[in-house]
């Protein structure tokens, strides 16, 4: 029997569906309004769909007009994706207050979530934390302690230089995600531990 699609939830801004960089678009939250009105989104769920094409894509909204939202709207979010069955969470995204951070523990030990280093969920056990590493190469990741590294860097845009195009964490998250998720695809067992080592084993 062939296995299920991975499925993976970016928690961002929305999606642009007619963007020439996304394919597999299967659906997202709140439903019939995650629409991209930033580009941020996009770009993360294109900088992930770069480096496993065949999972299906949920784009999940708590940006609108500013990349600024609140505790309450992320839980939703997270909640939303775990009653839907997500294997991978991108959250490109973290909130400095510890006093968020219980919130956030009580509901990541049931998904695997891909944040950034510095900010929580991303600092939590259990997350794959994840940190820009500008001279890392855009097909590479490498991993210290506790914390993987990869390129800030999202798909190239034709005619752009890359220093003009969007770029930071938000995207070593992204890019990590991608590789997140083509470790996931022969895996039976999803879990933190059993990712993170088939990570430390690709070439």
């Amino acid at each position: 029997m062939d296995r299920a699609r991975l499925r993976i939830a970016v928690i961002d801004s929305g999606v642009n569906p007619s963007h020439p960089h996304i394919s597999r678009l299967a659906g997202g939250w709140p439903e019939g309004d995650f629409v991209d009105s930033l580009g941020h989104g996009t770009a993360v769920m294109a900088a992930i769909q770069e480096k496993a094409p065949e999972a299906d894509y949920f784009a999940v909204r708590v940006f609108d007009r500013r990349l600024r939202s609140n505790i309450d709207t992320l839980i939703d979010a997270i909640r939303w994706s775990i009653d839907n069955r997500m294997d991978v969470v991108n959250l490109s995204l973290g909130t400095p207050n510890p006093a968020h951070a219980e919130r956030l523990a009580s509901l990541i030990s049931r998904v695997l979530v891909v944040s950034a280093a510095n900010a929580f969920p991303g600092d939590l056990a259990g997350v794959i934390r994840v940190a820009a590493d500008r001279d890392c190469p855009r097909d590479r990741f490498r991993r210290d302690g506790e914390t993987f590294y990869a390129s800030p860097y999202p798909r190239a845009i034709a005619g752009v230089p890359s220093e003009r195009n969007l770029n930071g964490a938000s995207f070593a998250v992204a890019n990590m995600t991608g590789f997140v998720a083509r470790a996931c695809e022969d895996l039976a067992d999803r879990s933190y531990q059993k990712v993170c080592s088939k990570l430390c084993n690709f070439r």
